[in-house]
């Protein structure tokens, strides 16, 4: 059986659709562990925004792709709003809450590496993510996913992991000790939503793309790609904004010269 067969099971049905379920299942499990009537346990809210990643997800690999709109849904769905979802369940907090104090200082650990300080900046995210849809719809890359479903699962699995990577690096609330101020991310992602305005109006246009589509199949996935991806974008935004926190000036010593000498006890 080869890797793209494997991908299925019986009747058509994405195996790969299962594996949202597990995460979810997973991240479940976690959550219960902290279940403590005299403790904070954990946010439900949280769990239920991880709870509709997973689902998100789950319907975007279910969702038949057999024209360009399909897979401007799969893309929507798989690689923009599902990581903000997942992202805003916090599930590295979860993680370091459920592991013993030795498992959790490693994690942090590895969180504080150089390399996670490169990884987890915003900009790395952005070149993953619009990066990514440049290099697919501008190169035969787009073309080839079509007759290799493994390249396919590939590359929805590299937006799924990069829409992750920046919703976090912009907006997540887990732990980021190398995490850019607030004006940093939202110049990053002020570009970011340039960046994909230009590839949808290049795809409505039919301009240096390389994709096998007619014109009002294109100008329908283009159409679904502006609009829906600036909601996803807004809403990412909005999550930045509701965390943000503006650094208030230290206050300064009261300058004692001014008030002269204090009075002299009786």
């Amino acid at each position: 059986m080869t890797l793209a067969h494997a991908g299925h099971a019986a009747d058509g049905f994405p195996a790969t659709a299962l594996l949202p379920a597990v995460l979810f299942w997973a991240y479940l499990a976690a959550a219960l562990r902290l279940r403590d009537p005299d403790g904070p346990g954990w946010a439900h809210g949280r769990t239920a925004s991880f709870g509709l990643g997973t689902l998100l997800v789950a319907v975007g690999l279910l969702r038949p792709a057999d024209d360009f709109v399909g897979h401007m849904w799969q893309h929507l769905l798989i690689g923009m709003l599902a990581p903000l979802a997942l992202v805003l369940g916090a599930p590295v907090t979860l993680v370091l809450r459920t592991l013993d104090r030795r498992a959790g200082r490693r994690l942090v650990h590895v969180l504080r590496h150089p390399v996670a300080r490169v990884l987890g900046h915003p900009a790395t995210g952005l070149l993953l993510t619009a990066g990514g849809l440049w290099l697919l719809y501008l190169t035969p890359l787009y073309r080839a996913t079509l007759d290799n479903p493994a390249l396919h699962t590939l590359v929805q699995a590299h937006f799924l992991l990069s829409g992750c990577l920046f919703a976090w690096s912009i907006a997540g609330p887990d732990p980021g000790p190398h995490r850019p101020r607030v004006p940093v991310r939202l110049v990053v992602l002020g570009v970011g939503v340039a960046a994909h305005a230009t590839i949808a109006q290049l795809l409505y246009a039919g301009i240096l793309v390389d994709v096998p589509a007619g014109a009002a199949e294109l100008r329908a996935g283009a159409t679904l790609m502006y609009y829906l991806g600036d909601l996803a974008e807004i809403a990412l935004a909005l999550a930045l904004l509701a965390t943000w926190r503006p650094e208030r000036p230290a206050r300064r010593p009261a300058d004692r010269s001014s008030t002269g000498p204090a009075p002299a006890r009786a």
